[in-house]
């Protein structure tokens, strides 16, 4: 009898167990999600090729290379709460944040418990990063603004499925300016400084270093992790092009087009570095690369004058940034995954910035609980070419002042007779107190709705009406069991637009 044998059997059998779960692990892609901040759908030149005029060839590239979506849309037309939306796959409003956005030491909007689509990764073997701009809340020991900042931050990135986190608390034009990493400030904010607001400051934080930073923090995150056998996740959140306007020497100058046009550019190549770290570790035929913004491009980065120069951000839809037409939250989307997604491929599939996590599940093969990802839709069957139905039954917009948008094929509802954010008619507004109390669109006779035929239409009113209610009560637009929203929604009562200390109407995030 030959007593190495049943030894001998169990290394074989230990040895192909981890053969098995290396091979599982190396068959699921890296996944890399780029958020830009603010950049609008025609800020892309390739997606606005006849009224763009800021050069974005990265961006261009990736298109070419992937898949375009032409009708993606932020849950939000603002920040924080798309934001949330990405990595919750839940919508906004069903969180305590009814309008507006958060402050840089605002409290966590997620939920400890809210599970995330970087737990989701986590779980199913990646590893998994944040680097960039946050912007949904931290817990600073202290109180406010007088926190103890020499202390651990707590209720981080790090505690909702990041492994790392590296970045800012908030947009670059909040306090407090300082880079964070994981739960500590790698510099303790000591001084006052001004971009656009004044706030505590690390003595050596630079609003124009930022960009830069972030874009050497995520390529080194792409090259430590290149020889792993662990698939990872990265989400890069960039602080650009959002104000302040701080493009570097080297792109200044380069647009004609101003600061914000060589911001733009500067990002467009920030997102190439990644592009090009991807490629120099061999990286990118086993990469998901995803490019999103958070919404529309913000007037006041003076839009006027762009498209007075013939450079239209929000291309061929109405509004900015804040307001509930397309403007404000129609937004870029591009994906590259070499092998799976056609080059140069187009979906006019409706999507939302909510759909990442559901897509996530879909690769992996994980089962989201009924608990989470609420909102969330599979976005692999548009990838792999293979929907023949419309993904989403209806897809929900917010304004920044909580007023409600509903998309459904050809018909959008708005309940709102007003933009809902900064454009005119403003909310409140003696031209707005004139209006139909709602707003439907034809969008595929008005894209850039222009002629209210809610009058003309009132069975689609009421049918569209009667479906956003139908999400509201079941706490979520999916299949699954009923939710509960955190806070009661009323979809017919939006607040008045947010205003400072000096009680002026606050007009960026």
């Amino acid at each position: 009898m030959n007593r190495r044998a049943p030894i001998l059997a169990t290394l074989l059998l230990t040895l192909m167990s981890f053969l098995n779960v290396a091979t599982a692990q190396m068959s699921k892609p890296n996944i890399v999600f780029i958020l830009a901040d603010d950049l609008g759908y025609g800020d892309v030149h390739c997606l606005n090729p006849e009224r763009g005029k800021i050069a974005t060839p990265q961006l261009d590239r990736l298109a070419a290379q992937g898949m375009t979506f032409t009708e993606a849309h932020s849950s939000s037309a603002v920040c924080t709460p798309s934001r949330y939306s990405i990595l919750t796959g839940r919508y906004n409003w069903r969180s305590h944040l009814q309008s507006g956005v958060l402050e840089g030491f605002s409290p966590p909007l997620i939920a400890p418990d809210r599970f995330t689509v970087a737990e989701l990764l986590r779980q199913h073997g990646y590893r998994t990063a944040c680097i960039g701009k946050w912007h949904l809340g931290l817990t600073f020991a202290g109180r406010g603004k007088k926190s103890d900042l020499s202390q651990p931050i707590k209720n981080n990135p790090t505690t909702l499925g990041f492994d790392y986190f590296f970045g800012i608390a908030a947009s670059l034009d909040m306090p407090p300016f300082a880079f964070i990493e994981n739960d500590h400030f790698t510099q303790l904010p000591t001084v006052t400084k001004k971009w656009v607001r004044s706030g505590i400051a690390a003595p050596d934080f630079e609003a124009v270093d930022v960009l830069p930073e972030l874009t050497r923090k995520a390529t080194a995150f792409i090259n430590a992790n290149a020889a792993a056998r662990q698939p990872f996740f990265l989400y890069l959140p960039l602080n650009a092009p959002h104000t302040p306007l701080v493009p570097t020497k080297e792109w200044q100058g380069k647009s004609g087009l101003g600061d914000y046009g060589d911001f733009v550019m500067e990002t467009d190549w920030a997102v190439g570095e990644a592009l090009a770290a991807l490629e120099k570790n061999g990286l990118a035929a086993n990469t998901l690369v995803m490019l999103a913004s958070d919404n529309g491009c913000a007037p006041y980065i003076g839009v006027a004058e762009l498209e007075r120069q013939g450079h239209f951000p929000s291309a061929d839809r109405r509004g900015y940034k804040a307001d509930i037409w397309d403007g404000g939250h129609r937004i870029p989307f591009l994906v590259r995954w070499p092998g799976k997604v056609k080059a140069g491929s187009t979906s006019d599939q409706l999507v939302c910035l909510v759909d990442l996590m559901a897509t996530c599940a879909d690769i992996t093969g994980a089962k989201i609980p009924d608990n989470a990802g609420e909102d969330s839709v599979s976005l692999l069957p548009a990838l792999l070419g293979r929907a023949a139905a419309p993904l989403h039954e209806a897809v929900v917009s917010h304004s920044i002042n909580g007023s409600f948008a509903i998309r459904q094929g050809r018909w959008k509802l708005e309940l709102c007779p007003d933009s809902g954010g900064w454009s005119a008619p403003k909310p409140g507004s003696k031209e707005a107190k004139g209006l139909p109390s709602v707003q439907l669109y034809d969008l595929h006779q008005d894209v850039g709705e222009r002629t209210n035929v809610g009058s003309a239409h009132p069975e689609v009113v009421a049918q569209l009406t009667r479906l956003l209610e139908k999400y509201v009560a079941e706490g979520r637009s999916t299949a699954g069991k009923s939710q509960a929203n955190d806070v009661p929604v009323n979809i017919r009562k939006a607040k008045a637009l947010t205003k400072d200390n000096e009680g002026k109407v606050i007009t960026h995030d």
